[in-house]
């Protein structure tokens, strides 16, 4: 059995947003509070986060997670990444190194931003003032380990960024983040049905380089999960709004949202 968090359900702006406030969502409900996305998985022991949103801090807290053995970048945009200096927090708890997993872009744009972090696997920084990170640069289409958890990155299309998804642990569960598009030859990389899959939703009516819910709900259709959950709604996405137009397999996501798979 493996347990997904989703720590945070947000887009870039969260909601309320500075610009937007509440926008669409009803703020009596308080599903409709969003932090920027970061994802948390333990598969059996193995402690896999997917991003570090820049809210990433009270997520580790208000989830008590305190080991990772891996983290995952989907694309270089600051929503998903510019948490990662709290990523020290753990090292100070392990005091050991974290690696992390990302394409070469990403990895580049880690290299140009947060150099401080970095360090070699047969070295730990002083953990008490810097981060300990080991960047591993993975490959579209081949299979990585991450403790004993097997996992294929595969290319997401049309976004402002390179964008990267994931196929966890056999294919149990596949995770995709920002997206227009998904290429057939992405699609063919999943080749059994996953018992979950999460995808995101910036608002409804899709944007240049953003899925609308039309074409999220055809992907989700396509690739033909038990379970999908929405995520990184922003404020246009209303919880009750989006879930009464999915099917009963289909959910919105919310902050802390948990969900475990069955054997």
């Amino acid at each position: 059995m493996s347990k997904i968090i989703i720590l945070g359900a947000g887009a870039a702006p969260g909601v309320p947003s500075l610009s937007y406030g509440w926008g669409d969502c009803n703020p009596e409900n308080p599903k409709n509070v969003r932090s920027r996305t970061s994802v948390y998985y333990d598969f059996d022991g193995t402690h896999i986060l997917i991003d570090t949103s820049p809210d990433l801090r009270l997520q580790l807290l208000n989830n008590n997670i305190k080991h990772l053995d891996g983290v995952l970048y989907t694309h270089k945009h600051a929503d998903h990444l510019h948490g990662i200096d709290d990523l020290r927090e753990i090292n100070r708890i392990m005091l050991k190194n974290i690696n992390i997993y990302a394409q070469a872009d990403t990895i580049t744009g880690i290299r140009e931003r947060f150099s401080y972090m970095l360090t070699q696997p047969d070295h730990i920084n002083n953990v008490i003032r810097r981060p300990s990170l080991i960047p591993n640069q993975i490959e579209w289409g081949k299979t990585f380990i991450v403790k004993n958890v097997s996992i294929i990155p595969f290319e997401l299309s049309g976004h402002n960024a390179i964008s990267t998804g994931y196929i966890l642990n056999g294919g149990e569960i596949v995770h995709i983040s920002d997206f227009k598009f998904i290429s057939e030859e992405s699609l063919s990389l999943i080749k059994r049905r996953p018992k979950l899959l999460i995808i995101p939703l910036t608002t409804p009516f899709g944007q240049p380089f953003h899925a609308g819910l039309d074409e999220v709900l055809k992907y989700i259709e396509k690739i033909n999960p038990e379970h999908a959950i929405i995520n990184h709604m922003a404020a246009e996405c209303d919880y009750d709004a989006i879930n009464a137009k999915t099917p009963d397999n289909v959910e919105a996501a919310y902050d802390n949202m948990i969900f475990e798979t069955k054997d």
